[in-house]
């Protein structure tokens, strides 16, 4: 094979096209995605700073949440102002390199916020399962180590994806019908086989997201009959109560991911492609905006840190 052929197997970039059949409509597709992302950004980053700053919330809930806060915003943070810079300035071009280092950052934080919400089922579960004992098994070398480990998995698994990815030839076309380097997105539009990128796709979320499913229901399986023990209604609602804004995240992070995966393996031909990509990035954008809401609203501890961090920004301000 001559130098030439060789070299147009890796294309030197991709274009990514955006959502195919509404180009017209790009702009106002992305007023919405903007907004989502303000809110992902500040309310992330101002959970993350009051956790930091507030000592009644350096406790393992908190400090599982501030962790949950970073991964959201880096994780819309690593596709949307991309996305916008295709609705607003129609800049499509992507270098290649560039793709598959955003192909891994997306799956790879998509795992870490399965992992840290799987984290924070076990944390529940040994504040009500074990409360005497909460303090002494969540130690801060405790969670930091589980922090880590949770990250380790997730780029080791995840980088497999790049490898599988890159060794695939590009003689087909350089247009990915998305707006952002999705796994099988990109190894769609190659000539090669995709067959090891498509099992091994499916073996990483069953290792990732099935383990993960797996140890979240199972905490609250145990969650629940030590709260049914409980003899005081009282104290019965006040332990579940604990658990209503972790239960919301995980129904606002895996209903749209779970949808993605099997309206893409069963249900692909009947519904259009471009509800594909919009559901798609929607399954990026709705956890990191909507976690930091429902935080903010369900738990008292952290609506108290916000007033009390309001009242001494007002008092520290200079009389006029």
């Amino acid at each position: 094979m001559s130098k030439d052929n060789t070299s147009s197997l890796t294309p030197g970039f991709f274009i990514l096209t955006g959502i195919p059949g509404l180009e017209a409509a790009h702009v106002w597709i992305s007023l919405p995605f903007c907004f989502m992302y303000i809110i992902a950004v500040v309310g992330n980053c101002g959970l993350i700073y009051l956790i930091s700053h507030e000592e009644a919330l350096h406790r393992p809930m908190y400090y599982f949440l501030a962790l949950l806060s970073f991964t959201d915003v880096t994780l819309c943070t690593s596709t949307v102002p991309n996305m916008l810079c295709i609705f607003w300035f129609n800049l499509k071009k992507i270098d290649f390199n560039a793709c598959l280092a955003q192909m891994f950052f997306i799956h790879m934080l998509t795992a870490m916020e399965s992992g840290v919400l799987m984290l924070m089922a076990l944390d529940r579960y040994v504040a009500i399962c074990y409360p005497l004992r909460y303090a002494t098994i969540l130690t801060n070398p405790v969670i930091a180590k589980a922090g880590f480990v949770t990250f380790l998995r997730s780029v080791t698994l995840i980088i497999p994806f790049t490898f599988l990815t890159k060794r695939l030839p590009y003689c087909r076309s350089i247009f990915i019908p998305h707006t952002y380097c999705d796994h099988m997105s990109v190894a769609k539009v190659s000539c090669g086989q995709v067959k090891a990128n498509a099992i091994y796709g499916l073996l990483a979320a069953l290792l990732i997201g099935g383990f993960d499913i797996f140890c979240i229901s199972l905490s609250y399986t145990m969650i629940l009959r030590a709260v049914v023990s409980l003899s005081s209604a009282d104290a019965r609602h006040k332990a579940f109560s604990t658990c209503t804004s972790h239960i919301c995240a995980i129904v606002i992070t895996y209903v749209p991911a779970l949808f993605t995966i099997f309206t893409h393996r069963f249900g692909g031909q009947n519904i259009p492609h471009h509800i594909h990509i919009i559901i798609a990035n929607l399954y990026l954008m709705l956890p990191p905006t909507l976690n930091p809401i429902v935080y903010g609203v369900k738990t008292k501890q952290i609506r108290e840190g916000v007033i009390k961090l309001f009242l001494k920004e007002k008092d520290i301000l200079p009389i006029k």
